[in-house]
This record gives structure tokens, C-alpha cells and sequence, in this order.
């Protein structure tokens, strides 16, 4: 089977079936499908955008017809997350109604009705989606294949990668290793800064903390690592990180995420791992991207298709 991997769409269907088409998918009895190849969706379906139903739809009618496989991301656990009320505080949930989060997640409550069937009904289906692929072929994880937390996270899941009812209590509760590890997979790699270091974020908030990344290898600072805003950079020091801080990657097959916002024309991060989120929910020059796998054990940037935001 040959795969087409496509990253991150929140709710932009148009350029999702423009995508679809560009591949040589037609929509027959109301499903996307290709004679000799499958999709596989790498989350983050909801938020932002204008069509989120619609997007969700097409995305689930592929993969509970076969024409498709799917991971969670971030914006799905979030949106469990807020629908299902804290056990342990009666009349609050499990991820808080604060504004800022309400702001991230408003568009998809306004287009579902917040508490309608509908609402409820995709807030199931987020939740039978598997936290990470590992197929014969190669591996898919929302942001950051990480073997330590892979196997935290998999005392909450059971065989097919998905997160235990009861799991949803613990990986929301911050400081456990749940937390940290669903954290980690979900919404990429955060390591501290050293000594007092901090930059300021785009809503001048002080951090300590950076996202990292965490694909490359080799002896790096944390200024090599850090994923901050341009205007940010220089307050990130030049000073050298642990190697036991990253991960690491055994390159043993292909690894394919999304969540990162890339900018410029798609290629891979490097020989086995490729990024697939090139910021259709971004400004006017955001792509939709997939990958056209066809058995390589070497990504190329040859095998990247995308549409632009239309």
C-alpha cells in the first residue's frame, strides 16, 4: 500500500479537496478515495479555520470507510479536553474555560453549536483517534516521536494506540508523567533553559522554557535548538545542550509529524524525518502539504505535494 500523508488543516476543507483532487482522489458515494493509495491525516483537524465541519467530515468518512488512517493532535485532545467536565471539580473541566483557551478553540464551538449532538458526536470521534502510528513502513506522531514518553504514554492506551477512558483525567493533570508525556508527543519537546535565561514571547510573556528541535543531532547550543520567534533568537543563549536531552532518532524507518508552522517550500528535516504542517492557517502564503510516500526509506523533497491558501 502507498500512502499520501497530509499535515495540519484547521478547518480549511476547500484547499483539502483541492489537495485531494491535485493526487488523483475522486469523491465517490460521498468518500474520498484512490484506487491504489490511502491517506493518513496527521491531526489537527479544528480551530481557526472557516469550514472545520466540513473538514472533519471528509477526514472521517475516509477513515471509517478505509481509505484512510489518523492521528490526534493538540487540537483534538484540547477539544476533548474542554468537553468533558473534571471529576474531581464538579462544574469545571478538564481543560480550563479560561479566555485565552475559549480564544484558540472559539471558531470550532461557534461552527458546531457548543453542546450540540454534533459537537458531541466529533468530540467521540477525536477521541478514537491513536496518539501515534507505528506501521511496518514508517512512524507518525502529531510533533515529536520520543521513545520515553511513547512508553509513559502506553500505561493509558490500549493496543491500537488510542487513549483509555480514564486517561483523559490523568494526561490533562499537570506534572505527571501522563501530562508530560502526551505533552511532549502531542505538542512537541520543551527543555528549560539554563541558569536564569529567558526570552519574551509575542504577548511579552516571560519564558524559561523552550520547544525545541528535536530532530537534529550533533553537539548544539540551545540557540541551535530553539524554536522562538525571529525577534527572540538572540535571547536564547549559545551555550552547549546535554546530549541526553534530545531523544535521538535510530533513522530505523521514516518518521513523519506535523504541529510546527513551516514556512518556505516543503522538504524533509532531514533523510528520515519530514514536517508536514506548512501553515495553511497562517497568513495568505500558507500551504496545505502532504507527502506521496511510495516505499523510500530516505524522504525526498520530490515527494512533497501542496496546494496554497485559497
Amino acid at each position: 500500500m502507498m500512502y499520501d500523508l497530509i499535515g495540519d488543516r484547521h478547518g480549511h476543507a476547500t484547499e483539502l479537496k483541492a489537495l485531494l483532487t491535485k493526487m488523483d482522489y475522486r469523491e465517490i458515494d460521498g468518500v474520498w478515495q484512490h484506487p491504489e493509495r490511502r491517506v493518513i491525516f496527521l491531526g489537527d483537524f479544528v480551530d481557526r479555520g472557516p469550514e472545520q465541519v466540513e473538514t472533519v467530515t471528509i477526514a472521517r468518512s475516509m477513515v471509517e470507510n478505509g481509505q484512510a488512517l489518523a492521528v490526534m493532535g493538540n487540537h483534538e485532545f484540547n477539544a476533548v479536553a474542554w468537553a468533558m467536565e473534571d471529576p474531581q471539580s464538579p462544574g469545571e473541566y478538564l481543560r480550563p474555560h479560561t479566555d485565552k483557551n475559549l480564544d484558540q478553540h472559539q471558531a470550532f464551538l461557534e461552527q458546531v453549536g457548543e453542546g450540540s449532538e454534533l459537537h458531541h458526536r466529533m468530540v467521540e470521534w477525536f477521541k478514537t483517534l491513536p496518539v501515534y502510528l507505528d506501521l511496518p513502513e514508517f512512524r507518525v506522531v502529531h510533533a515529536c516521536w520520543h521513545p520515553q514518553h511513547l512508553a509513559a504514554i502506553g500505561k493509558y492506551t490500549d493496543s491500537e494506540n488510542r487513549l483509555l477512558p480514564e486517561a483523559w483525567e490523568q494526561t490533562s493533570r499537570e506534572g505527571s508523567d501522563a501530562y508530560e508525556a502526551i505533552e511532549t508527543l502531542l505538542k512537541g519537546l520543551e527543555i528549560p533553559l539554563p541558569r536564569d535565561h529567558h526570552f519574551f514571547d509575542k504577548n511579552n510573556h516571560k519564558r524559561s522554557n523552550i520547544r525545541t528541535k528535536w530532530w537534529q543531532q550533533g553537539e548544539l547550543t540551545y540557540r541551535d535548538l530553539a524554536m522562538v520567534p525571529g525577534d527572540a533568537i538572540d535571547q536564547i543563549p549559545h551555550l552547549p545542550v546535554a546530549s541526553h536531552v534530545l531523544p535521538g532518532y535510530d533513522g530505523e524507518k521514516p518518521v513523519f509529524v506535523g504541529h510546527y508552522w513551516m514556512k518556505g517550500e516543503p522538504a524533509p528535516l532531514n533523510e528520515h524525518i519530514a514536517c508536514l504542517d506548512y501553515s495553511i492557517a497562517g497568513d495568505s502564503d500558507g500551504k496545505l502539504c502532504a507527502y506521496r510516500w511510495d516505499g523510500e526509506r530516505e524522504l525526498a523533497k520530490e515527494a512533497f505535494c501542496y496546494v496554497s491558501r485559497l
